[in-house]
């Protein structure tokens, strides 16, 4: 399930998203009275990417077992055959015994497997209107709905029967009813209660109630709902009619008050205004969420409402420049952002935008010279092979995507639904747009080529011990004629390694292998720096100068948590960011708040929350000989 969580504090609004709204289409030109309409690529789905992707609807976390069998009947021992109960109802124990206690089946302290929630039957307008014209008490229907969950960890939504002593009998689907020990159960709310666009609304905020509504609103194309500051936001993979003009004017004017990134965007402009007071978005979720959907809409938000000077035009337009050059295709996502970056908009005293800059962090190297096999590399490289003019075509001796070893690797070249010709043209008009000169694209192009063509250069076993040298192909002529140098300056970078020992030079002939890892350490090089500086470029397009007020909203975009078969130390440094923001997340969502009433002698009640500062003190404490560590290390006493 995806989701965003947005938090409206006085300093910050922190928005944690696991999923996200549609892409959208900004307009040409940004004057005063500007205003949204959605375009073409709003199709595009919600967060985190298109409709029909390959990844499909992110599973739903509240649903039962597997499909009962039409008339399956189990007697219960001992049962009285007059009891309504006596045919069809059966312990969760019984049960085990007679799936084989298959992993899908409930758990023998929960429930058998029930029927599957269908998410479009919980949102049928006839159970809708029946819940309006029913006139049973709200604690009756307290009791009677309960969940139980299931071996895998799901929850099931169940009806009480009777109670007798400590068991339940449970009617979970048609002609099936179980008995379950009574503590195993989770209470659930009335169906009055299904629905709520805040979660603080629900009777009982348990697990499964959290997702059950979620569930519920989703079946409905409903993705936002809060959870008193927070924002949570459900990916629904598909173009939803939740965004343009006439949604910007609604809660703009304060007309709308429903759960939205709007209304996010709309309270961080607002409080900055009022309390003069820096704000802060705050986006975080797993991979795949809609993390970077959910920016741009929060971006496009406000750029409506503080746009005029013509800057906020520009800061849009650095979003296909960032995904061209750090967005690749995941198994989870196809359009990954593959590093971190901080946008910090800033306004004037009279609320519009004057400038803006851009802070990047974590790029994953490593992805350009090797990616997993369904994966893609950064899409720069795709859409300069597909999109090129004949002119650079012809100067950069382009060849097609698979005949490229570091883009054959994954046999991955294209994504469903993405011209990465016609996305190749809209990355050079946004380069036009943010003042990159032609030249300096044909630099950029050439050095993106130059780490194309690297990966192509081969060497050759010039003596016993290994030692190589590179052979003077096409691909190593390409590389020195893109790089600007001689072939022999070239051999020299990559099957020589330099060093000075005791103020002597010393040069160490380099094996196959020592070659190999240097060639795509130089690619992973050039690449890294080449980013940098189409950022510094970016940020002098957009830089605030005279015009700086020290009023600023800021949007932190990061990628999510990951594991995966293979994991490198780019996840590590990926999940450590995670977890260092759900830090700053708890810290400002419980521990604060719960410091604030016990310094006001309030009575409360204490919400326990799992708090991950022992993770976090793992790798940041110094220890004596603790933790992770390196041996040598510590026999030489260096930790």
């Amino acid at each position: 399930m995806a989701s965003v969580e947005v938090r409206s504090v006085r300093k910050s609004t922190a928005l944690r998203a696991r999923g996200g709204p549609s892409k959208l289409q900004s307009a040409r030109s940004m004057p005063l009275d500007y205003r949204y309409s959605d375009g073409p690529s709003a199709a595009n789905g919600a967060g985190g990417g298109p409709a029909g992707n390959g990844v499909g609807r992110r599973a739903v976390a509240v649903e039962a077992g597997k499909e009962e069998k039409e008339g399956e009947v189990v007697r219960l021992e001992g049962d009285d055959a007059d009891s309504p109960y006596s045919s069809n109802v059966v312990t969760a124990e019984e049960e085990a015994g007679n799936t084989g206690g298959g992993g899908d089946e409930v758990d023998s302290a929960a429930a058998a497997t029930p029927r599957r929630l269908s998410p479009r039957a919980a949102a049928s307008p006839t159970q809708v209107d029946a819940r309006w014209g029913d006139t049973s008490s709200y604690g009756a229907k307290k009791k009677h709905r309960v969940f139980c969950q299931l071996r895998n960890g799901d929850w099931a939504l169940c009806t009480v029967l009777a109670t007798s002593g400590d068991e339940s009998v449970l009617k979970v689907s048609e002609g099936k009813v179980l008995r379950l020990k009574t503590e195993s159960l989770q209470p659930a709310n009335p169906e009055i209660l299904d629905g709520v666009d805040d979660l603080m609304q629900l009777s009982y905020l348990s697990e499964p109630s959290v997702l059950y509504n979620l569930q519920y609103r989703y079946s409905q194309d409903m993705i936002y709902t809060k959870a008193g500051p927070v924002l949570v936001a459900v990916n629904p993979f598909k173009k939803v009619s939740l965004y343009g003009n006439e949604y910007i004017d609604a809660y703009r004017n304060k007309s709308m008050d429903s759960p939205h990134v709007y209304a996010i965007a709309d309270a961080a402009l607002c409080e900055m205004k009022r309390d003069e007071v820096n704000q802060s978005i705050i986006i975080s979720g797993e991979s795949g969420a809609g993390k970077t959907e959910t920016a741009k809409i929060a971006m496009q938000y406000l750029a409506s409402l503080g746009g005029g000077s013509g800057i906020e035009y520009e800061i849009l337009q650095t979003n296909p420049i960032l995904e061209a050059f750090g967005n690749a295709k995941t198994l989870r996502n196809d359009n990954s952002s593959r590093f971190g970056k901080l946008i910090e908009i800033h306004f004037s005293t009279t609320g519009r935008i004057c400038g803006a800059m851009i802070q990047t962090f974590l790029l994953e190297k490593s992805r350009v010279v090797q990616c997993a096999v369904g994966e893609r590399s950064y899409h720069i490289f795709y859409q300069l092979c597909a999109g090129a003019p004949a002119s650079l075509r012809e100067k950069l001796n382009l060849k097609k995507v698979d005949e490229y070893k570091y883009l054959k690797q994954s046999c991955c070249y294209s994504i469903a639904g993405v011209d990465d010709a016609q996305m190749f043209r809209t990355v050079t008009e946004a380069m036009d747009i943010v003042h990159i000169s032609k030249e300096d694209q044909e630099n950029v192009f050439a050095m993106v080529s130059a780490v194309l063509w690297l990966g192509d250069v081969s060497f050759t076993v010039i003596d016993n011990e290994n030692h190589v040298e590179i052979i003077a192909d096409e691909a190593s002529k390409m590389v020195a004629e893109l790089l600007g140098c001689s072939i022999e300056d070239l051999n020299l970078a990559l099957t020589k390694r330099h060093m000075k020992v005791n103020n002597e030079n010393i040069v160490q002939k380099l094996t196959l292998a020592q070659a190999t890892d240097t060639r795509d350490a130089l690619a992973k090089s050039l690449y890294a720096s080449l980013f940098e500086w189409l950022v510094e470029q970016i940020n002098k397009s957009l830089s605030v100068g005279k015009r700086r007020t020290g009023r600023s909203i800021s949007i932190l975009d990061i990628y999510g948590f990951e594991s995966f078969d293979k994991n490198s130390f780019e996840q590590f440094c990926i999940n450590y960011a995670n977890e260092r923001l759900q830090q700053h997340f708890n810290r400002h969502l419980f521990k604060l708040e719960q410091e604030e009433y016990v310094e006001d002698g309030i009575d409360w009640a204490k919400v326990d929350f799992e708090d991950n500062q022992d993770c976090l003190s793992l790798f940041e404490k110094r220890r004596k000989r603790q933790g992770i560590c390196c041996p040598s290390l510590c026999r030489r006493g260096g930790l």
